[in-house]
């Protein structure tokens, strides 16, 4: 009676802290108020409505982490945390899983039966996010991290496929050694250890990973050898570390070629001239990476840039993106990488939506010709779903012009525009403390603050009368060697709900007026989901919105290019799509 006490102490302690950190109405207030009626035909639209079409999600329940993708035999495989009993985190009731869809083209997929669940000691209490890696033979294998007991003691864990002839994989069997790492290393935090990456080979022929750890109150990347995937040992120095923080979780790290669009297959031989890239999650927010290089000798990695404060490192995304994981995928040979994006309103509407979460769309992933800055974009297959293709040439939006885009469905779009800039004389200057705190500057300088050049840039799922309505522009800027680009992504006004989470996101990028004229921006629109790339993918940000007008019915999502800044701007070319759905099958 005890322990049950202490169990149901922790989960309500959790809830608490679940919304809290979403940043919506807090469960302290004793209300367990829902935003919409509990009859469920409300449940239905309000699901449905705000549900997506074409991006990765289960038909039904909580979904956060990608825990790792791979391609074989010809299929796709997607791992993720998954609750089998609901739409709530299942972290606090110690019930996560490993739940397991596959498809041929990465946008249709099919829903199997979790991979793995918890039901051994070594993962009683939950199965955390880990990698899949294919070993030598065709052999794949899922390294992942098992909670001991409530106190979140932490270990990592083997699990193979039982029939490997089944196209499908669709049943594992963990390995009887479990655990084969535990978090025996002085100053370690065991309930801080966790997230293994996926293998790699050394010079010597041995597999590494590395896990997540809070080491001496440090942020590391323990770095582990093993022979055969199954027996590991701890390197005495890890891959990195840093003070930056106190923890980072869901680590990824990989290697990748300057200006090629290709992805490297960390089971062979890398070659020269080659980056490796060390992406970190922190915060609960935050998805950051350091560009650098391998040292083979010493076995760890060696960051071009150290930058003490972690605000400046750059993003993955700027967004509404966490926990990314990213694969090789030997059919196209490629690097792709997607994340969970959480919902943002309550874990009440979670409950009445009937599922929560969402995984951005894959992306192919690869390094910039100057070997500074990683480039994204969606991947190709997604263009499947495109119809109705509607183009307009050669558009002049002057200081205050709005051009309403019609034609295509306004709820689930994909948009491409080019942005010329006419001049350059009229950029403001550039504040170098703007980038401590880019969504700050956001807010600061909405769409509605006219600027020298910009804002510019659309507005999307906007109503009729513009009360509800999402933006996504740009500015530029003159700083003392170049100019810089503001990417804003403002859900400020996206919702007339109340209680939500509707921040100004934001990321700069450099522009090189000389030898580019044009900024380009992508959006994918999938009803509670605005995915957006600038500049051809160096800014990216995922976002998610919940206008009362999608539920209510309220006419229809209107969606505009716009100019706000001083300067003219020429859209040289606008093309939209309306997105089918994607098919998906349980």
């Amino acid at each position: 009676i005890a322990k049950q006490i202490v169990v149901i102490a922790d989960i309500l302690i959790k809830l608490c802290e679940y919304d809290t950190i979403r940043l919506v109405r807090p469960c302290s207030n004793g209300e367990g108020v829902f935003f919409y009626p509990q009859s469920p035909k409300a449940r239905s639209i309000v699901g449905k409505r705000y549900r997506t079409d074409y991006h990765f999600q289960p038909p039904k329940n909580w979904i956060n982490d990608p825990c790792g993708s791979m391609y074989y035999n010809g299929v796709y495989h997607e791992f993720y945390q998954y609750n089998p009993n609901g739409s709530y985190n299942p972290n606090i009731s110690y019930n996560i899983v490993w739940g397991h869809s596959v498809s041929m083209d990465l946008i249709n997929w099919i829903n199997l039966e979790p991979a793995i669940e918890p039901d051994t000691p070594s993962d009683i209490s939950g199965c955390w996010t880990g990698s899949a890696t294919i070993l030598s033979g065709d052999q794949p294998i899922i390294i992942y991290t098992g909670l001991l007991d409530i106190q979140k003691h932490q270990v990592q864990n083997i699990a193979l496929p039982k029939n490997r002839s089944d196209p499908y994989l669709r049943e594992w069997t963990k390995a009887h050694n479990n655990p084969v790492i535990q978090p025996v290393v002085p100053g370690l935090n065991s309930s801080q250890f966790r997230d293994p990456t996926t293998g790699w080979i050394g010079p010597d022929g041995l597999w590494r990973i590395a896990v997540g750890a809070e080491l001496n109150g440090y942020s590391a990347a323990l770095l582990y050898k093993s022979e055969d995937f199954l027996n590991w040992t701890r390197v005495e120095h890890p891959l990195y570390s840093s003070n930056s923080s106190n923890m980072w979780e869901c680590l990824d790290f990989f290697a990748v070629l300057p200006g090629s669009g290709g992805g490297l297959d960390l089971s062979s031989a890398i070659p020269n001239g080659a980056k490796h890239v060390l992406k970190v999650s922190m915060n609960c927010t935050d998805d950051m990476y350091m560009i650098g290089v391998y040292d083979l000798k010493r076995d760890a990695f060696v960051p071009d840039t150290v930058l003490d404060d972690s605000r400046l490192w750059p993003r993955i995304d700027y967004g509404n993106f966490y926990a990314s994981k990213s694969f090789f995928d030997s059919k196209h040979g490629r690097r792709i990488i997607w994340a969970w994006s959480s919902e943002t309103d309550s874990s009440s509407d979670d409950v009445a939506k009937g599922w929560a979460g969402i995984h951005s769309i894959p992306r192919t992933i690869w390094l910039d010709s100057h070997g500074k800055q990683l480039l994204q974009w969606p991947v190709e297959e997604i263009e499947s779903l495109r119809t109705n293709e509607i183009n307009h040439q050669a558009l002049e939006l002057k200081k205050g012009d709005l051009f309403e885009i019609k034609g295509i469905e306004t709820l689930q779009a994909d948009v491409e525009i080019d942005f010329e800039l006419t001049s350059i004389n009229d950029a403001d200057p550039f504040d170098p403390s703007w980038l401590f705190d880019t969504e700050k500057h956001c807010r600061e300088a909405g769409a509605s603050v006219h600027g020298g050049i910009g804002p510019f840039g659309f507005v999307i799922l906007a109503s009729d009368n513009m009360e509800e309505h999402t933006d996504v522009h740009f500015r530029v800027y003159k700083s003392q060697q170049n100019y810089m680009v503001l990417m804003c992504s403002d859900l400020r006004r996206s919702s007339l709900r109340p209680g939500l989470y509707t921040p100004a996101y934001g990321g700069f990028f450099e522009f090189d007026f000389e030898k580019e004229r044009k900024i380009s921006l992508r959006t994918l629109i999938d009803r509670s989901a605005v995915e957006s790339f600038g500049g051809g993918g160096r800014v990216c940000i995922m976002a998610r919105v919940y206008p009362v007008a999608l539920v209510d019915d309220i006419g229809c999502a209107h969606m505009y290019a716009f100019n706000n800044g001083s300067a003219t701007v020429i859209v040289p070319q606008l093309r939209a799509w309306s997105m089918r759905r994607a098919q998906a099958s349980v």
